[in-house]
This record gives C-alpha cells, structure tokens and sequence, in this order.
C-alpha cells in the first residue's frame, strides 16, 4: 500500500513570481527539480527513508507580499511492515535538524515557523 503525508515550507530568499503559479510553466517546472534536488535526500535520509517513494510539489505561493515563496508537496512512501511506520514528530523533528534548525535548504533561507509534516 500507498500512503501519502503533505510537507509545506516557505522559502524566505526566493521571491515569488506569477509564472510559478502555472504548472506547466518553465519557472514552475525548473523551480520544482530545484526542490526535489534538496528535498528528497533528505527524506530519503529520515527515519522514512526505505519506504520513501518521492514528493510532488502541488502548488508554490506567494507569502509575505511576493517576498517570499511557500512550497506544497504531497510525498508518499510504502506502507509495508517490514518498512519503519511514518511518524509525522520524528520526521518533521529529523528534517528540522537537517535544515539546521529549520533555517537552511541547499542556498535557500527557510522561514523556521513555516515547516508544516502532516500524515
């Protein structure tokens, strides 16, 4: 089985633009790649990490006036027995250590209250 959990972060040093509303568009598209480039090593590196499947980034938007760009992705992962049971805590807890204190993200800036890990 198949389970999903959402991931939300906002990015505070990449400034939102309309074209990354579009899905199909080309800022959209290479901002994504961006995002899987930092985000799944780190999944891949928690507690989930042999279940984990991969993350799809649903949507980025505007926060703070355009200043800031926040990040929505579903992940998913294997729900096997002999796979460690997602915990929502220890993933996001995991992920705040690895982006050091919820404040870096590859030569992003995080904003350290954005970081949202829902099961």
């Amino acid at each position: 089985a198949v389970s999903n959990f959402t991931l939300n972060f906002t990015i505070t040093n990449f400034q939102f633009t309309a074209d990354l509303e579009k899905p199909n568009s080309k800022k959209f598209k290479s901002t994504e790649k961006v995002m899987y480039h930092y985000v799944d090593p780190l999944l891949q590196r928690s507690s989930i990490g042999p279940a984990y499947i991969g993350c799809k980034v649903m949507a980025f938007r505007s926060k703070k006036e355009r200043d800031n760009t926040g990040v929505d992705a579903i992940c998913s992962y294997r729900e096997e027995s002999a796979d460690p049971k997602f915990n929502r805590v220890m993933v996001y807890r995991e992920l705040s250590n690895m982006t050091k204190g919820i404040t870096k993200l590859g030569h992003y800036s995080l904003n350290s209250q954005s970081l949202y890990v829902n099961g």
